[in-house]
Formats: C-alpha cells, sequence, structure tokens
C-alpha cells in the first residue's frame, strides 16, 4: 500500500515536471515560432527561450535567414523565336513570419514555381540579343515581378541572378558567323575613315605645296632622296607636274597646226 502511494505521489510530481520541460521551447536568433492558440493564431514569439502550453498551443518554426533557390533550366522561346535553355539563382526570405505560415501552404515550393514561370514570361518577352547583352535588365525585371508577387506571403526576394543561356550549335555557329560579319563591317569602316582623313590632309599638304614654289622644290628633292636611298635595280625621276602640262599643251598646239 505504502508503495503504491509513493508511486501515485512520484506521478503527480513527475507530470507537472514533464508538462513544464515539454513547454518550454529555446528559438535562435534566426527563428520565429507562430503560436496557434486552439488553432486560431496568437501571436509570433522569438527569439529566446518560451512557452507553449501542450494541447492548447501549437508552434511552427519559420527561419528568417535568406535562402538560395536554384531554378531549374527553363526551356524558353525569345521575342525573335530562337529556343534557348535558361537558369537562374534567386534569394530570398520571410521577413512576416505570420504571413509566410499563414498565407500559403509551402513558402519555399510556392517561390520556387513561381520563380520557374516568371524566368520563363520575362525572358521570353526579350529577344536574344537583349538576354546576351542585358541580363541586368533581365534580373532588375525578374526580382521586381517576384518580389511584388510574394509580397502577400511575407515573402522578400532581395536578388535574382541569371547563371546560363544555354544555345544549341547551329545558333552558335550564326552568333560566331554574325559578329565575323560585324567586325569585318568595323574594319571597313575603320579603312574608309582612315582613306577620308588621309585625303583631306593630302589636299591641305597640296594647298600648301602650291603657294610657294620653293616648298614644291623642296619636296621635289625630297623625293628624290627618298628614291635614292631605294636600294632598287629600276630608277623613276619624277617630272613636274608643270613641265609635263608644259609639254602636253605644246603636243596639242603642234597637231593643231
Amino acid at each position: 500500500m505504502n508503495e503504491l502511494l509513493n508511486y501515485s505521489w512520484t506521478l503527480i510530481i513527475l507530470i507537472p515536471v514533464l508538462i513544464v520541460f515539454s513547454a518550454l521551447k529555446i528559438l535562435r536568433e534566426y527563428e520565429r515560432g507562430v503560436i496557434f492558440l486552439l488553432g486560431r493564431f496568437w501571436k509570433v514569439k522569438g527569439p529566446g527561450l518560451i512557452i507553449v502550453l501542450p494541447g492548447i498551443m501549437q508552434m511552427v518554426r519559420v527561419d528568417l535567414r535568406t535562402r538560395v533557390l536554384d531554378v531549374p533550366e527553363q526551356d524558353v522561346i525569345s521575342r525573335d523565336n530562337v529556343s534557348v535553355r535558361v537558369n537562374a539563382v534567386v534569394y530570398f526570405r520571410a521577413v512576416d513570419a505570420e504571413r509566410a505560415i499563414i498565407q500559403v501552404e509551402d513558402f519555399l515550393q510556392a517561390t520556387t514555381q513561381l520563380a520557374q514561370t516568371t524566368l520563363r514570361s520575362v525572358a521570353g518577352q526579350h529577344e536574344l540579343d537583349e538576354m546576351l547583352a542585358s541580363r541586368d535588365r533581365l534580373n532588375a525585371d525578374i526580382q521586381r515581378i517576384l518580389d511584388e508577387q510574394t509580397e502577400t506571403w511575407g515573402i522578400k526576394v532581395s536578388n535574382v541572378e541569371l547563371k546560363h543561356i544555354d544555345l544549341d550549335e547551329r545558333m552558335i555557329r550564326a552568333i560566331a558567323k554574325q559578329a565575323e560579319a560585324e567586325r569585318l563591317r568595323r574594319a571597313k569602316v575603320i579603312d574608309a575613315q582612315g582613306e577620308e582623313q588621309a585625303a583631306e590632309k593630302f589636299l591641305e599638304a597640296a594647298g600648301i605645296l602650291s603657294q610657294n614654289q620653293q616648298a614644291m622644290q623642296l619636296r621635289y628633292l625630297t623625293s628624290l632622296q627618298t628614291i635614292a636611298s631605294d636600294r632598287s635595280n629600276t630608277i623613276v625621276f619624277p617630272m613636274p607636274m608643270e613641265l609635263i602640262s608644259r609639254l602636253g599643251l605644246k603636243s596639242a598646239a603642234d597637231e593643231e597646226k
């Protein structure tokens, strides 16, 4: 009888102690606890030591740290009808623990699916050249759309980065040909501009030399010196233009006679 009584007292003492220990919860600095009282939202607690009464209270932990979401490759048709495969990385975190638990069943899964559809939608609105050259603008557009739609879930999308834009071999060869043609075009334009500038300088020099006969003779002698210093079997003696023109006029006059 005494043993049974002692056992009963032991249970009476242990049960409250176990209830108290089970009611104590410790939340880390980056965690919050969403407390439900008899099924209804009560408050958000944490961090630190909190009390959750078993049976009448339930707690759901929410991690407030930034999460890194690797969006799988998505098949995208660009605005200029080019098929590409695009993947991205999304950085987000829960800023409102209450809404992250109450407004959506699984905010991680919901954000993942929304990021995939948004990536396909935004990338499909741009041409291939824009995807390759304006990644920052695509990142900003995707981040803005995701942030607007996840705000009601208590989620903040802080950054989106496109990782890879994969093309098939035919498109890579076409882009290489396009780049080569662009380089050739630029080379021809630069060469034409050089010819134009050189012609302008020659015209200026001719105008200066025509105003001074001594300068023309000095240029003539300089040309002879340059030719003489050249190691060649062929020697060319340049003739002044005035002499050639006089000879031409005389021969024409003789023909008229």
